[in-house]
């Protein structure tokens, strides 16, 4: 399984595929469990065809639903690897002692997390408001990832901080603490002998060595004679306070952050877990993709990541929003849809498609590229393959073939013809009249089976949908303030900002599932989504007077796209360029 993938599909079934303790940390945010069937977010056909009926059994079939999808997850966890199952009240119960003791062991659980959503005062009814969601986090074993984490300062902490010099707002901390010690830390330092303070005896938090060093850097705090010296810790030196099992400081998803999915995570809800359960270059697992905030928060820690989902607009609005924040040093991901793009594929590097077709085919690709007869790769028996990433491959090409065969190991030749099997195979994505004639030819003449096969016999192959674009000036536009550039001749005053309507009609034979606009297209930043979800595929726009590149994508319901970049001078009058 490769990494930095949004991969559309069953997540048990791919879960299945993936070797075992390859994965450093896991967090599942499934559809939480209620007295109803679930309520569908995206409303596409495959979330529809994934869900529909899974709660009709009640609280025991939701519970054997989850349970096989996390005894997969736990086989794939690294040994130091963990894993976060947020939930609600419905079945947080059942959870933990039917699928996380069982499947981790009571003895693996670390935290119980509560994160509090919201404020809002309880509704008028007869039980408080439920306001809180719970985050479980159990580890493979006891030899687990764990970072320390902060949370900011309370302003009522801050206050602690009462004293200040030239460094800034300081608070004062003992440097002895009850206990005797007979080692350095029991020994006098500087004319004070921790053994004479109290009782029972005291000793220092450190050893002499480094309350020198303390003192160089004049953080060491001497007060009239009779007190023991204390150690200045300064406001800026505080991480904040350490996290407990109580979150109560990570509002729900609001403003720019919004993509409009109803039950979308805060990204620092996520970059906290992440922080806590994983280093940089650690794979990040994510079999409930939803609204993509855990991949996006894990490409930003730089950590390799995996998500996964059944819905194809979850997979394809992650897609814009890890477009969206990629620059010049982001690492490239990859998109696994149920169908293939012709276009895409037939335009792809020549050795990449050879490599990837013939693994797909169940064969192993030639790697060194020479000496090899122009074969590209050969099946588990030896027998050759060679891919043609082109159309109507020709008869010329059978003659070529057969006699490369025959060169590339004569013995496996003869005893294939002499068993009846294919003595080699052909890819491509369709073959000339010629060559199937000639093949079959070969077969009733000379008993030789050359196999032809076409990469949608190996692939689903579809076309990717096409979208055009209506333009409309918004009637009554009343003037705008400010600079207006100069009318153009024959023509009255110009207006400085224009309201644009734009329509976006895509077509294929799979069906729409939305439109995405980008307003300020770069080809070279890649598209950029404003808007990232659009279902009707109307927009109206506000444009200054100039050049704009507006670029809007449609996505089907295979998940295959297609894109249309229009080219706008706002002046006098609106010219169109298609991009």
């Amino acid at each position: 399984m490769s990494i930095n993938k949004l991969i559309l599909g069953d997540n048990l079934e791919i879960l299945k595929k993936m070797e075992s303790e390859t994965v450093d940390l896991i967090y599942l945010d499934p559809p939480f469990f209620s007295n109803r069937n679930y309520e569908v977010i995206w409303g596409d056909e495959g979330e529809v065809r994934s869900f529909q009926d899974r709660w009709s059994g009640g609280m025991d079939h939701y519970i054997a639903w989850l349970k096989e999808r996390v005894e997969q997850m736990h086989r794939i966890l690294k040994p130091t690897g963990s894993i976060f199952l947020h939930c609600d009240w419905h079945a947080n119960a059942y959870i933990r002692v039917q699928i996380l003791d069982k499947i981790f062991g009571e003895n693996n659980f670390i935290n119980e997390f509560v994160w509090k959503r919201s404020f809002n005062r309880s509704s008028i009814s007869k039980a408080a408001r439920k306001n809180y969601d719970t985050i479980f986090f159990y580890s493979r074993s006891k030899e687990y990832t764990f970072n320390q984490v902060f949370m900011e300062l309370s302003d009522t902490s801050k206050k602690i901080y009462k004293n200040q010099d030239e460094r800034g707002l300081y608070r004062l901390v003992p440097l002895l603490v009850s206990g005797k010690r007979n080692g350095e830390t029991g020994k006098p330092w500087r004319g004070v002998d921790p053994n004479k303070q109290g009782q029972e005896g005291m000793h220092w938090v450190t050893t002499p060595d480094k309350l020198d060093e303390y003192d160089k850097q004049e953080l060491v705090y001497f007060p009239p004679k009779g007190v023991t010296p204390q150690l200045k810790y300064y406001l800026e030196q505080s991480p904040g306070v350490p996290v407990s099992e109580i979150w109560d400081d990570i509002k729900l998803v609001q403003g720019k952050e919004s993509i409009g999915y109803p039950t979308q995570k805060p990204e620092a809800l996520l970059e906290r877990i992440i922080n806590m359960a994983s280093n940089e270059g650690d794979i990040i697992l994510d079999p409930f993709v939803g609204g993509g905030t855990t991949v996006v928060v894990a490409d930003k820690l730089k950590r390799k990541w995996i998500g996964i989902d059944q819905s194809v607009q979850a997979v394809k609005v992650t897609e814009l929003r890890l477009q969206k924040q990629q620059d010049l040093f982001s690492d490239s991901f990859s998109v696994q849809l149920h169908k293939y793009d012709y276009d895409t594929l037939r335009n792809s590097n020549s050795f990449e498609f050879e490599s990837w077709i013939i693994q797909q085919f169940g064969g192993t690709s030639n790697t060194k590229q020479r000496s090899d007869f122009g074969l590209d790769g050969k099946m588990p028996d030896n027998t050759p393959i060679q891919v043609k990433r082109s159309d109507n491959v020709g008869r010329n090409v059978i003659d070529n073939f057969l006699s490369a065969v025959k060169r590339a190991d004569k013995k496996l030749y003869d005893k294939n013809s002499e068993d009846k099997k294919p003595v080699g195979y052909i890819i491509a994505f369709s073959f000339s009249k010629g060559a199937v004639q000639e093949v079959a030819r070969l077969k009733l003449e000379e008993n030789i089976i050359i196999r032809l096969v076409t990469v949608d016999e190996i692939v689903p192959i579809a076309k990717k949908p096409t979208i055009t674009v209506v333009i409309n000036e918004c009637p009554h536009q009343l003037p705008q303030r400010g600079r207006v550039s100069p009318p153009s001749e024959g023509q009255g005053e110009v207006k400085s900002v224009r309201e644009i309507e734009f329509i976006a009609t895509g077509q294929s034979e799979a069906g729409i599932e939305f439109y995405s606009w980008d307003f300020n297209y770069n080809p070279e930043n890649g598209f950029k989504a404003a808007v990232m979800i659009d279902k009707e595929g109307k927009q109206r726009v506000k444009l200054k007077a100039g050049v704009h590149n507006i670029a809007v994508k449609v996505v089907d319901n295979d998940g295959l796209e297609g894109i249309e970049v229009v080219k706008l001078k706002v002046n006098g009058v609106i010219e169109r360029s298609d991009g």
